[in-house]
């Protein structure tokens, strides 16, 4: 069967997201043959830009230009897509918290399937694909054949694939702002709140050295800024520090934290989750240490390393001293 495949392009003020070139990957991964548009919504200047870079890796890219598209809401953008879809489409979507926003409520006025979360793609079966998700915090990774038949809406975790930076596509951008019906809803923006940035800001840095469950406790917090200052890199973490009031928030990397592009990402006893990764963007080159050699974050590291971090951190540490 010959699938229609559409990818949704989240940006921020006419800047693309990292999965702007992941969702290219993806797609080719899934549908090898198959011609892929994108869709970008927004308003102003600045979209038109953004359309014209998009339009490099993508067969076609589909702008829809308005002011009620200004900021991203799934209560508006859900029906205007049902409304503009061709039947039997096939979307992807980031898994961040936009596309959880967007998806499931997508796939119902669609009528077709919806799956969540998905790592990995291991090719076409009649008429269904092979989806590879994890589960019990990437402990398993299940295979889930997802019907076609009607079309699906697939979210994809953020850093699964690689970028695709080959730029070759040259598509073509197609106005469809003529084409929006009613745009109205329920709920408004109103205002974007910063992040309070804490005494580093680590969004500007180009080494973290993250911590994450396996420092075990407050105290051996020390270790890691004992390598942090080795590298010329400050630390931060993931949730689970930031509850237990470790750091302060404005050190957490994730969905629900700071997003960060560092050059280096040194991960010490963090599992890998989607919501912590959901945060790492730039791919960077990610060095994972950790005891547990089936943690999730092994799938998405550039080195792995299987050790107690409390063990190799200091040593580490002295090697990078004496260099």
């Amino acid at each position: 069967m010959a699938e229609q495949v559409f990818a949704y392009i989240t940006h921020k003020n006419g800047v693309a997201d990292d999965s702007a070139l992941e969702l290219v990957a993806a797609a080719k991964s899934a549908f090898p043959d198959a011609a892929v548009t994108a869709l970008v919504t927004g308003a102003g200047a600045a979209l038109d830009k953004l359309c014209d870079q998009i339009a490099a890796s993508y067969t076609e890219v589909w702008k829809f230009d308005n002011q009620a598209l200004d900021y991203p809401n799934a209560e508006v953008i859900g029906p205007m897509l049902a409304g503009l879809l061709p039947g039997k489409a096939v979307v992807l979507l980031p898994h961040d918290t936009f596309g959880m926003d967007l998806g499931p409520g997508l796939s119902i006025k669609l009528d077709a399937a919806f799956v969540a979360d998905a790592v990995g793609f291991e090719g076409l079966e009649a008429t269904a694909l092979k989806v590879v998700r994890q589960e019990y915090g990437g402990a398993v990774s299940t295979h889930v054949l997802c019907d076609l038949t009607n079309g699906a809406v697939i979210n994809v975790r953020p850093g699964a694939f690689q970028p695709d930076e080959s730029k070759a596509a040259g598509g073509q951008v197609v106005d469809k702002s003529g084409e929006l019906g009613d745009l109205g809803a329920g709920r408004r923006y109103l205002e974007t709140v910063a992040a309070e940035v804490g005494d580093v800001d680590i969004t500007k840095e180009d080494v973290l050295v993250s911590i994450g469950r396996g420092i075990e406790d407050e105290d051996n917090i020390e270790i890691a800024d004992d390598l942090a200052k080795a590298m010329g890199a400050v630390v931060s973490c993931s949730r689970p520090i930031v509850d237990a009031k470790w750091l302060e928030k404005s050190r957490q990397v994730g969905t629900s934290g700071q997003t960060v592009k560092p050059k280096v990402y040194l991960a010490c006893g963090i599992s890998g989750s989607f919501q912590h990764m959901g945060g790492l963007k730039g791919n960077p080159f990610i060095i994972a240490i950790n005891k547990n050699p089936k943690a999730p974050i092994f799938q998405l590291a550039d080195v792995g390393i299987v050790a107690d971090i409390l063990e190799f951190m200091p040593e580490l540490t002295e090697k990078v001293e004496a260099l």
